[in-house]
């Protein structure tokens, strides 16, 4: 399998691990520590997993839950976005780095009590730590069966598509993560093509969504003639709200806004089933 990370590629937003945003921890501007944050601190191979994304607030006592990973031990136990954590077991936290420090001083399999504030009120709630997923399944658990993330601020540059996934209801979407330094993504786009012009007429949108300058990413279009629309995420919070670490990634929208089906890398040997997949949604009925 071929794929480009995005932390390799300087001056592009690196979306670290795990997120809604990013999906276990977003890292932007260094407001938020990365769940994934936990992974580098342990230097054992089964690690422990809560399943959250942490933010700085000033504003509140605690750690502030940016987001929770669907599925994950701190899901399960009732963790929400918006919720500030207090203490995890008997350690009072402050900051991620706290949380992740006192999540990592248990095992697989631990129970672990967290003290969090809700609506003003201080509330417990006790987690079953998991064993880490690596960073393609908690992607998959985030999103797969879950209502796709709205798009924000994306500028199509090339082709034609509206700019909004609400305005896409009822048809298949297939979004392509991508840049154009990214060697796999190049290897992907003819047969994103290919599937488009097989599948258009029945209701197959591609969607290529790029962090990238976009004069740049509209001139590479141009000189690789991609036949399906271009978008650039100027802010990368589409690229954020999609959890994606690794280019290409394909993520793939029913007709009611689902994701159905995600792919990580570049591999030759999947064309078929991802062929499959699309033909598939796209005799579905749309309601």
């Amino acid at each position: 399998m071929l794929r480009g990370s995005m932390g390799a590629r300087p001056g592009v937003l690196g979306v670290i691990l795990t997120l809604l945003p990013s999906l276990v921890g977003l890292a932007g501007a260094g407001a938020t520590l990365s769940v994934s944050g936990e992974a580098a601190a342990q230097s054992v191979d089964v690690r422990p997993w809560l399943g959250i994304a942490m933010e700085a607030d000033a504003a509140a006592a605690g750690v502030r839950v940016g987001h929770v990973v669907r599925g994950s031990p701190a899901e399960k136990a009732g963790l929400r976005e918006g919720d500030h954590i207090l203490r995890v077991a008997a350690m009072a936290v402050s900051r991620g780095a706290e949380v992740v420090r006192a999540v990592g001083s248990h095992a697989v399999g631990d129970p672990v009590e967290i003290a969090f504030v809700r609506d003003g009120k201080e509330q417990r709630a006790t987690a079953l730590l998991a064993a880490f997923p690596s960073q393609d399944d908690v992607l998959r658990m985030d999103l797969i069966g879950a209502s796709a993330p709205a798009w924000r601020d994306l500028d199509v540059v090339s082709g034609s598509s509206p700019t909004t996934l609400a305005s896409l209801r009822g048809h298949v979407v297939l979004l392509d993560f991508w840049a154009t330094w990214c060697a796999p993504c190049r290897v992907s786009i003819p047969k994103l093509g290919t599937l488009q012009a097989r599948y258009g007429a029945q209701g197959l949108k591609v969607v290529g969504i790029s962090t990238e300058d976009a004069q740049s990413v509209a001139l590479f279009a141009e000189r690789m003639s991609v036949p399906y629309a271009i978008a650039v995420d100027k802010n990368a919070e589409t690229t954020r709200s999609y959890g994606v670490v690794s280019m290409p990634t394909l993520v793939i929208i029913d007709k009611r806004g689902v994701v159905r089906d995600i792919a990580v890398g570049y591999d030759p040997s999947g064309d078929a089933r991802l062929d499959a997949t699309i033909r598939a949604l796209v005799a579905e009925a749309a309601n």
